[in-house]
């Protein structure tokens, strides 16, 4: 049986037409950039996020960069963040010319660990003459929000602002002071990636920046279009950074399916817990289940860990099993950040989850026969 790691096709048979449609549309107004399109789903992506505004940009990686320009970080800038994630999100501090400081990842979450943030700044104090601490980008990894709560604090108690990288997280809720709160609303910005293998995916790259500071709002619009405003006029230096009409028409034509798609994730991922019930495999934890939150977890990926992890996924690969190693090096052993002065041993746990950690099929088209079966190949001896 053949099981794709993503099967991007079996949704697209399911949106054809509303797709098709959309794409005509834009085709027959020839407005390709910007636009009315990218307005209409800025408007609904904010009311998704409960946000006041929302900025429609080139991709996640851009809106990560665009975040961080609105808020002036910089050379001798220091922004905290997590070293279990994928490359763009200290990828876009270092183009800045500021500082990633790397605290350790909670185990069971894979999410930044508010003590090791702790600990991370402690440490930090002795080198604080030569970096300000400017701000923390918390990553809601595989679509389950970091403790939002114990990290806002300690960015309060620090003078950080807080942007979150909600990429793999749009939907997903946090309990914050007895109510529900959205990936990406709790920071001063929030940002998503439309990457098509998100749970909200576009046809190529897109992005998107939420916020509930309306001069902030204006201030990301005006630096991903140059930083013109009015057109030809700089009063900022910005860039390239604007969100594609097409990109937008085909987001819009998803939004109104992703509550479902969320669910049937959801779904997936029940089935697979029961799957690898005492079988020795460690499920994802589900931390904030029992919180009455609809959207505690929306699964973007079903991470597992097993021991001997590249045994399980050769068994994968043998039996036409999609998937996939995230992320097989943590960001503070990579190359390009050695002169951070990082060494192996001192993220342990980002570490161990490299080591260990093995994602499998969950996209909402799985049936229970190809979960069944890619239960079964992973704990085969």
């Amino acid at each position: 049986m053949k099981v794709p790691l993503l099967d991007l096709k079996a949704q697209y048979a399911k949106i054809r037409d509303g797709a098709r449609a959309a794409i005509d549309a834009v085709c027959e107004e020839q407005a390709f950039v910007l636009g009315p399109r990218v307005e209409r789903f800025e408007r609904r992506l904010a009311d998704y996020c409960d946000a006041a505004h929302a900025i429609g940009v080139s991709s996640g990686s851009d809106a990560l960069l665009v975040a961080l320009m609105a808020l002036d970080v910089g050379p001798g800038d220091a922004v905290v963040t997590t070293p279990y994630t994928f490359f763009a999100t200290a990828g876009a501090i270092v183009r800045m010319g500021a500082t990633p400081v790397f605290a350790d990842i909670d185990p069971a979450t894979f999410n930044m660990d508010p003590q090791r943030c702790r600990d991370a700044l402690r440490r930090l104090s002795p080198a604080r003459g030569k970096l300000r601490l400017k701000a923390m980008m918390p990553v809601h990894l595989f679509g389950q929000v970091a403790d939002m709560g114990a990290l806002l604090e300690i960015a309060r108690e620090y003078g950080m602002a807080v942007i979150e990288d909600a990429a793999q997280a749009i939907g997903a809720e946090y309990p914050l002071r007895g109510r529900s709160r959205k990936a990406g609303t709790m920071g001063r910005i929030g940002c998503f990636s439309f990457f098509p293998s998100k749970n909200l995916g576009a046809f190529g790259d897109g992005g998107m920046l939420v916020t509930d500071d309306g001069a902030l709002a204006e201030k990301m619009r005006v630096l991903r279009n140059h930083g013109a405003k009015p057109k030809y006029c700089h009063k900022i230096a910005g860039g390239n950074f604007r969100l594609d009409a097409i990109q937008a028409a085909i987001l819009d034509v998803k939004l109104s399916c992703l509550e479902d798609w969320h669910q049937a994730r959801r779904e997936n991922a029940g089935r697979y817990d029961r799957e690898f019930a005492g079988t020795g495999a460690q499920i994802p934890a589900a931390v904030y289940r029992a919180s009455g939150l609809k959207n505690y977890h929306i699964y973007n990926q079903y991470v597992i860990r097993v021991k001997d992890r590249d045994a399980a996924r050769e068994r994968l690969k043998d039996a036409d099993v999609g998937c996939e190693v995230y992320y097989p090096v943590p960001l503070h052993l990579q190359e390009c950040f050695r002169g951070l002065g990082y060494r192996a041993g001192d993220m342990p746990e980002s570490e161990k989850a490299a080591r260990e950690t093995l994602a499998l099929p969950i996209y909402p088209e799985l049936t229970s026969d190809m979960q069944e079966y890619v239960a079964q190949t992973v704990t085969r001896r």
